[in-house]
């Protein structure tokens, strides 16, 4: 029984991997406070800038307090930290390495665990589509953004409840080799898009107010998604997934279009990326309406994939190689866009070379090489250079201290 309670809380909180180095601060017969979290800095050369920047440090408090009936009370708050100060320089990365603020908001969420009926949560978390491709998202620098889950030109995945989602509702439980993962976004955003580079969101709200047939405004409903893991052996796991939302686009000219958000995908995984010896992860989905392109231009259909192979030698040095493709085509944008050629390409694809160093347990000093080979074909040549500016071929050497 003892054994089950474990499996079902390693499973339900196995994509917060900080966890597993948190140091514990408090603890009584019912309560206990652990922190975690780390701390990341870095030299990077790439788009033709040298800086140093942060490599999304962070640090959380993880709180449990035991229930009466074997129920279990959690909460857990996560900040993106910035303690090498703001940095203009914008490469193929998550937003949080370009934060101005020194403390920011990552996760927040809370929830009841027990071991035979699981895990109920509610807040900003790692959606349940994140299972099914997190494996792939071990580069330090140059994490994946093919497998749908840091959307909206490299968000954190908050709109759509595919990365760290915000007000999700969600449930896991385990059943044998089996883990489930549900979870609803229950909320109603609005927010402003339009058809011109480089416009604040003020500016582009005027133009709607104005009825400029360029600006849009979207308004954003809840979103479902599920996912499921199949642990086969200790050493092997297959995961599958969905995420769903619902959104309507009201054109300053009258015109409203219903819009589905779709993902869904597949994903296998071989080994322990932090144990010796190999390891090996790839994952692929379809995708629709879920994305956009370098200019903030919604995609009708794409196709991602990410893989990753690595070997971790006996001498404390890990090796890896990833690789990762979003390919939506030509004739990809919804329209009507009225800066969009219909022959459009646009092919995110690029490589990553990495050498890690275990100074110790939690310590790593490290390098990482990518190389570029997208497709951002346009027969604008200024539209073109604009999406390609933030993919780049670039090398970061850093150091990560985890608590």
């Amino acid at each position: 029984m003892k054994r089950t309670y474990i499996a079902t809380l390693i499973a339900s909180m196995s994509i917060v991997t900080i966890n597993s180095h948190a140091i514990e601060i408090y603890k009584d017969d019912k309560n206990s406070v652990t922190v975690g979290g780390f701390i990341d800095a870095r030299v990077i050369s790439t788009q033709g800038e040298t800086e140093i920047v942060n490599g999304v440090s962070r640090i959380n408090l993880d709180f449990k307090r035991q229930l009466k009936n074997e129920w279990q009370a959690l909460a857990f708050l996560e900040w993106g930290v910035n303690p090498v100060g703001n940095s203009d320089i914008v490469y193929n990365n998550r937003f949080e390495t370009v934060q101005d603020e020194f403390l920011y908001n990552r996760l927040g969420y809370v929830g009841v665990i027990h071991e035979k009926y699981g895990r109920i949560t509610v807040g900003k978390q790692w959606g349940a589509w994140y299972d099914v491709v997190y494996n792939t998202n071990y580069s330090l620098v140059w994490d994946g953004n093919a497998a749908g889950v840091y959307t909206y030109n490299k968000d954190d995945g908050a709109v759509n409840g595919t990365g760290r989602g915000d007000k999700v509702l969600q449930y896991r439980n385990n059943w044998g080799n089996f883990h489930i993962a549900l979870q609803t976004q229950l909320k109603s955003d609005d927010f402003y898009t339009c058809d011109i580079a480089d416009i604040s969101r003020a500016s582009c709200q005027a133009l709607w107010d104005q009825g400029n047939n360029a600006a849009q405004k979207v308004e954003f409903n809840s979103t479902y998604g599920a996912s499921l893991s199949y642990y086969a052996t200790d050493e092997l796991k297959f995961t599958a997934g969905v995420n769903r939302g619902q959104f309507e686009i009201l054109y300053a000219g009258g015109r409203k279009q219903s819009v589905t958000d779709l993902i869904y995908g597949v994903g296998m995984t071989y080994g322990d990326f932090n144990k010796p010896g190999w390891y090996a992860s790839a994952n692929i989905n379809k995708n629709e309406n879920h994305d956009t392109d370098n200019l903030g231009r919604l995609i009708k259909e794409a196709v991602g994939s990410e893989s990753l192979v690595s070997y971790r030698f006996d001498n404390d040095i890990r090796t890896f190689l990833a690789y990762n493709i979003f390919d939506a085509g030509d004739d990809y944008v919804i329209q009507p866009n009225f800066n969009a050629d219909p022959n459009d390409v646009f092919k995110r694809q690029f490589a990553v070379l990495g050498l890690h160093y275990f100074l110790g347990d939690d310590t790593i000093l490290y390098i990482e090489a990518r190389k570029d080979f997208s497709d951002f074909s346009s027969n604008d040549a200024e539209q073109e250079a604009q999406m390609s500016q933030t993919e780049d071929d670039g090398i970061a050497i850093g150091f990560n201290y985890t608590l």
